[in-house]
């Protein structure tokens, strides 16, 4: 496991009772190893961070953005905590709320690429 931050896990509690409609929307999708048979576990603890799903067996961090991330403020943190997911070997794929919520096949054919590769 990828340094696992047991402080943490009270927020990421919270964030998984409380999703976007975005991520209920993956979610749904993902969970119970529906696509190609991998395990994705959502709010997960990786060092200082919270990423929104993650595959363990296919490395992959799939990150769900709302407006606040295209502001510069948030586009420097994101680029800071994609820089130090990737030390860690994992990709990290990046959606906005619309792609989730208007193009679900683009983005479950993206993800299946990804984890088939």
């Amino acid at each position: 496991m990828h340094n696992y931050n047991k402080k943490l896990k009270p927020y990421s509690r919270n964030l998984r009772k409380n999703q976007t409609d975005a991520e209920e929307k993956l979610w749904y999708h993902l969970r119970r190893k529906q696509l190609n048979n991998i395990r994705f576990t959502r709010q997960k603890p990786i060092g200082h961070y919270i990423v929104d799903f993650y595959a363990h067996s296919a490395k992959l961090v799939i990150e769900i953005d709302g407006g606040q991330h295209y502001e510069d403020k948030g586009l420097a943190y994101d680029a800071k905590r994609d820089r130090y997911l990737q030390s860690l070997g994992l990709k990290v794929l990046r959606f906005n709320n619309l792609e989730v919520i208007y193009e679900l096949d683009a983005v479950l054919e993206m993800i299946y690429e990804v984890v088939s590769s």
